[in-house]
């Protein structure tokens, strides 16, 4: 014997059942919303390498301060090719700017463009100049690397110094690395 229920008697469950599918898929939206919105966070993930909402290369970093490979990269190479004008930790020099303050106003593609083209500013009686790096492998293979440990300082994500822990090196960043520097 089979036993049915009227649609008057089902329709208060049902909407039960949908108010609360529908409020959890609320939640999770804002929730994903929340962390897209958030400039710290990163949007997305690829073999370990993280972008921001508009696809631009980003950190990752936990709350116990280990950090992406990116970013420990990042201080590898700021520290080996940018630190003699930018100064230690991207807090700038006599005779460049404070990095960490520049990248609070200028976005990825500027950076990409201001270090492989050059920059030249004059102002208060002197001439600052910074080299077209565009041809230099030693930059160009590592810039996005530079410019995620440079986003951390900036957004203050990052303190001073060598990060303690950070994340395995992808294989794919060791590829991308062979492919630009070339058989050596």
């Amino acid at each position: 014997m089979k036993t049915f229920v009227s649609l008057e008697s089902a329709l208060p469950a049902a909407r039960k059942r949908f108010a609360s599918l529908f409020l959890a898929a609320g939640v999770v939206l804002v929730a994903a919303s929340a962390a897209q919105c958030d400039p710290k966070k990163p949007a997305s993930v690829t073999d370990g390498k993280y972008a921001d909402a508009a696809g631009n290369p980003t950190y990752n970093i936990s709350p116990d301060g280990k950090v992406d490979w990116y970013t420990y990269s990042g201080f590898l190479r700021y520290n080996s090719e940018c630190l003699r004008c930018h100064g230690p930790d991207g807090m700038g020099s006599s005779y460049a700017p404070k990095l960490v303050d520049s990248l609070k106003t200028i976005d990825y593609p500027t950076f990409l463009g201001i270090v492989a083209g050059g920059k030249k500013d004059l102002g208060a009686g002197q001439e600052k100049v910074m080299p077209a790096l565009g041809d230099d492998k030693n930059v160009m293979c590592y810039i996005d690397d530079i410019y995620i440990y440079l986003k951390a300082r900036s957004d203050d994500a990052l303190g001073r110094n060598r990060p303690t822990e950070h994340e395995p090196k992808p294989k794919t960043w060791t590829e991308a690395q062979d492919a630009c520097m070339g058989p050596g």
